[in-house]
């Protein structure tokens, strides 16, 4: 009896994985076969990054050189302005009855959804190294050891997994793929209201309460941290904090319309 159940796991963890490199085929060629979804991910951070460093740079005083204050606030957009796309999609499959077609096909209901996340997280790497790419050529340098660059990547990560259950999961609720789209606005916009652009403390009342406390900002200040050499393990603990409540929502969320909607 042991013996069988040693053979039938590995087939159906393979058979699992081989599905979900499947979907991550399938949803990235999607991406890239959509020109705005292709600028949304990778051209319009980089243009947010070349105008605040070259209209609006001398307007702020951050204690530095603005460059370098602006990158990782920058970063998280990179990866927050690809979502949409990904929401979109997942209505779409939902709406065309793409994914009872999967059931009937009888592939893995898990790599459906974790198809999507990969493709979402694949893109956002792109995008991270296109606007880092232009960063550097913009003069931003990082005073940052081999373990701060790696607590930056890791906090990225986190980030873009944890955006991506929440908007797969957006997308599954969504009626029609335009709603889909609507419904992650408030995810690009809140990092404008937050210490992406400016410092906190230089806003005005109100705003400046509302920046501190929303969850963009302690992850913005981790990653700032890591990047300019000065980690900060509170920023840090609530951002992976912030980072882990989203996975779980965005997760059990998309579980329980996925096996109430396919």
């Amino acid at each position: 009896m042991s013996t069988a159940t040693t053979t039938v796991a590995p087939g159906s963890l393979s058979t699992s994985l081989a599905d979900s490199s499947i979907m991550l085929r399938r949803n990235f060629k999607h991406i890239l076969r959509n020109p705005v979804t292709v600028f949304n991910a990778a051209l319009m951070p980089v243009m947010m990054l070349l105008i605040f460093v070259y209209v609006f740079g001398s307007a702020f005083n951050v204690g530095g050189h603005y460059i370098d204050y602006a990158t990782p606030g920058m970063l998280l957009l990179a990866i927050n302005y690809g979502l949409s796309g990904t929401a979109v999609s997942v209505s779409s499959d939902m709406a065309k009855g793409v994914i009872n077609r999967f059931k009937v096909m009888d592939v893995s209901r898990g790599a459906v959804l974790t198809g999507h996340v990969a493709a979402t997280i694949l893109t956002n790497v792109i995008a991270i190294g296109a606007v880092l790419g232009v960063a550097f050529a913009l003069g931003f340098r990082s005073p940052a050891s081999a373990g701060e660059w790696l607590g930056a990547i890791g906090v990225m990560l986190a980030v873009s997994f944890a955006s991506s259950w929440l908007v797969v999961a957006l997308g599954m609720a969504a009626k029609t793929p335009e709603s889909a789209g609507m419904s992650v606005v408030p995810l690009i916009m809140l990092p404008f209201l937050s210490s992406a652009i400016v410092p906190a403390d230089k806003m005005g009342q109100g705003v400046r309460q509302f920046a501190e406390y929303q969850p963009f900002t302690p992850i913005i200040e981790s990653l700032r941290g890591f990047l300019t050499g000065h980690p900060s393990g509170g920023y840090t603990v609530v951002a992976l904090a912030w980072c882990a409540g989203f996975a779980i929502v965005g997760y059990l969320w998309s579980r329980a319309t996925f096996n109430k909607r396919a």
